[in-house]
């Protein structure tokens, strides 16, 4: 994270760090690169190249809040087969892989909630017995209040401002910029979704695969209950990527449960087998 005033360079592989005294880092050792102060100067260069090694990059506003983030055209090396295979995915089977995912999103909520005692848990197991396809009776909304509702009290709402919706949103930003920087390596594009289909959103695919990797932020949230988000709390929600989950009977960092998960999607879709999709444990 680029917290204060400074410029961004590229010299020898190296991303060179220039204010009052100079600081290199391999671009090959950053996964994730944000840009929180307005008053950041990079080069082209150094843009181009973190984009040619699939760096993801996120830019903040004068707020500090994550406005954008840096996709490259080209992922992959087969990009147009890929898109062109994205463009012919049945209406069936994105269906399919979209109840999938609602499914498990739903499950990680009611095992946060059973973690904290939470009697709501039960509520949304019965939810997923209840999902038909393509979840239309809209039992992730459901579950989403009564979840919200439970973890944060009766009063709260995801439209109010305050620190605790602050906390959620930057780190759902964070899954969000992580996903998206797994689909366009995997040669898709990100405005194609499974049910998203918003035609302002350019990121409806990592809309949909997101999904599941809600609860993880979630805990972060009310584990710390932050009272002010700001530079600190932030740093602290940065470790969610590299938090430990469980996938394909193996601990992985969440960034790569990411990619494995993301990988696994296409693939079962592409093979018209949901049953291909790897979804990831968190032992809290």
């Amino acid at each position: 994270m680029i917290a204060n005033s400074c410029k961004l360079d590229l010299q020898m592989g190296y991303m060179v760090i220039r204010k009052n005294d100079i600081t290199k880092i391999h671009i090959s050792e950053i996964e994730t690169l944000i840009i929180e102060s307005t008053s950041v100067a990079f080069t082209v260069a150094l843009i181009s190249e973190l984009s040619k090694r699939k760096v993801k990059v996120i830019f903040c506003d004068e707020k500090r809040n994550p406005s954008s983030e840096l996709v490259s055209y080209y992922g992959s090396h087969d990009t147009s087969a890929k898109v062109r295979k994205q463009i012919d995915w049945s209406g069936e089977i994105k269906t399919l892989a979209w109840t999938e995912i609602v499914s498990e999103k739903i499950r990680n909520q009611a095992n946060h909630l059973k973690l904290w005692k939470l009697s709501e848990a039960d509520m949304l197991y019965n939810y997923i017995k209840e999902i038909e396809i393509g979840d239309t009776t809209n039992r992730e909304g459901h579950a989403a209040k009564v979840y919200f509702n439970a973890l944060f009290g009766k009063e709260f709402t995801r439209t109010a401002e305050n620190s605790i919706n602050a906390a959620l949103n930057y780190g759902y930003s964070l899954i969000l910029s992580a996903v998206n920087r797994e689909i366009v390596a995997n040669g898709y594009i990100t405005q194609l979704g499974l049910f998203h289909d918003n035609m302002f959103n350019q990121f409806n695919l990592g809309s949909d695969l997101m999904e599941p990797f809600r609860p993880v932020v979630d805990y972060m949230v009310r584990k710390n209950m932050p009272e002010k988000f700001e530079h600190e709390e932030k740093i602290l929600m940065l470790e969610i990527l590299q938090k430990e989950v469980i996938i394909s009977e193996r601990k992985e960092v969440i960034s790569n449960a990411i990619k494995i998960y993301c990988k696994s999607v296409f693939d079962a879709i592409n093979d018209n087998d949901i049953s291909l999709i790897k979804f990831y444990r968190y032992e809290l």
